[in-house]
């Protein structure tokens, strides 16, 4: 059951998580807000972002990737999918009742 790791500006973060969860993509997404450093264009650059953690299903993982890629808006959107090795069974089951 993948958990996946997406970082937004801020200000995009809740329109994104709620479009997400009502479009049965995902069954829940966390936001956690944090500041990131990253080389782009040759500089350092420095911001404040939103990480959403997204739970979603194996199934609905490249439906759920494609219209985040779609919704989100930078040139090079950090999508990342982790794998959760243990999962509580009631968790589990409610996300694969959750997401289309």
């Amino acid at each position: 059951m993948p958990t996946v790791y997406v970082t937004v500006p801020t200000d995009a973060a809740e329109e994104i998580a709620a479009t997400l969860v009502e479009e049965r993509l995902a069954a829940c997404v966390n936001a956690v807000d944090c500041h990131s450093t990253y080389r782009w264009d040759g500089r350092v650059e420095t911001d404040t972002e939103t990480i959403l953690l997204v739970k979603t299903t194996d199934a609905g993982y490249d439906r759920l990737k494609a219209r985040i890629e779609e919704l989100h808006p930078y040139e090079v959107p950090c999508i990342e999918r982790f794998d959760a090795a243990d999962t509580l069974e009631c968790f589990g089951s409610w996300i694969d009742d959750t997401v289309d």
